[in-house]
């Protein structure tokens, strides 16, 4: 079963959040792949991925904020 190891970057209350809910945020997973909370844009973006990029059915296109991820950029491994 694959659990959360740990957040990669800082939590939302460091990029901003009052409340430190309801956030983008990135996990790290057990089995070394990681975890996206963001917001659902498959339907407003699927039709302008490029032509050699598709989803599976049960893949979402999702948005995190540039913050979130610049700040998350240290914790993401090299390799």
């Amino acid at each position: 079963m694959t659990q959360i190891v740990r957040r990669i970057g800082v939590p939302p209350r460091e990029r901003g959040s009052t409340s430190g809910a309801n956030c983008p945020d990135l996990f790290e997973l057990t089995d070394g792949n990681f975890a996206v909370i963001g917001t659902d844009a498959t339907a407003e973006l699927e039709d302008e991925l490029p032509g050699d990029a598709s989803r599976a059915d049960y893949e979402r296109i999702v948005i995190i904020t540039r913050e979130t991820l610049v700040r998350a950029k240290a914790d993401i491994p090299d390799a």
